[in-house]
């Protein structure tokens, strides 16, 4: 996205309106391939047709609307609503996390934290619904399972600030950089009021759910297990001298 080309994150206006607009993006995507179903909008058209090109899409939405399916169903419009006025209110607002944690350079070196095990953090039990209020979404919980799985494998730092015993630090790996580390969290989307990454939500979860549930794999299937190793493989026999190897043995005899 070209708001943060050239810097390392989003700032929290452009991230809140990132998720805004991802939250509706499947429906607007939808409804896009649903024009291009018919075949005569479904190529590049020549300019002269430009002028009439919009009454082309409304005859065909028009058709679509009274022949169609809906793309998207309400299972209930008052929490719909509600999460849709919740969402707005959420985007005027600012993260004064990341403002303390840069004028205090929390996210630079090690000596105001404590590293500590996992076990040991006091983090309270939330349910599935209570996970999904946080995140505005089920995509960031799906993806946190895979994130969880290279924390517990992975070399993961837990730390407690000496002084503000409320702020938490973990650093996890990221899917896209694999030397970047995040601090609660400077990815490019992290500093959004709206919802939060999946990096939170992958710590969140661990901490709330999988941990106290004893969980030791979070569903990422390893397919190496499938795999063999080309210097262990048994040697192969050539077919053909082995036919030619009996054939001689039946003339000798």
């Amino acid at each position: 996205m070209p708001t943060f080309m050239k810097e390392k994150q989003m700032s929290d206006a452009d991230a809140n309106t990132s998720r805004m607009v991802t939250k509706i993006r499947w429906v607007v995507e939808s409804a896009n391939a649903r024009i291009k179903n018919f075949r005569y909008l479904d190529r590049v058209l020549p300019t002269n047709y430009v002028p009439f090109i919009g009454d082309y899409i409304h005859i065909v939405c028009a058709i679509s609307n009274k022949y169609l399916q809906p793309l998207s169903k309400a299972i209930n419009e008052d929490e719909d609503i509600e999460l849709a006025t919740q969402m707005k209110q959420k985007s005027t607002e600012i993260i004064t996390l990341k403002a303390y944690v840069e004028e205090n350079n929390l996210h630079r070196g090690m000596k105001q934290w404590k590293l500590i095990q996992d076990s040991d953090i006091p983090f309270p039990q939330l349910t599935d619904e209570q996970l999904r209020s946080l995140t505005f979404g089920v995509y960031q919980l799906k993806l946190s399972q895979s994130y969880t799985q290279e924390y517990m494998e992975g070399d993961s730092q837990n730390c407690f600030h000496k002084d503000v015993l409320e702020l938490l630090r973990i650093r996890i790996q990221s899917r896209h950089v694999s030397s970047k580390k995040y601090f609660y969290c400077t990815c490019r989307a992290g500093a959004r009021v709206v919802g939060v990454c999946a990096h939170i939500t992958s710590i969140i979860w661990y901490l709330t759910s999988a941990r106290n549930a004893g969980t030791t794999s979070c569903g990422v299937k390893d397919w190496s297990t499938y795999l063999s190793y080309a210097n262990n493989l048994p040697e192969t026999i050539d077919s053909s001298e082995s036919e030619t190897e009996s054939i001689g043995s039946v003339i000798e005899e």
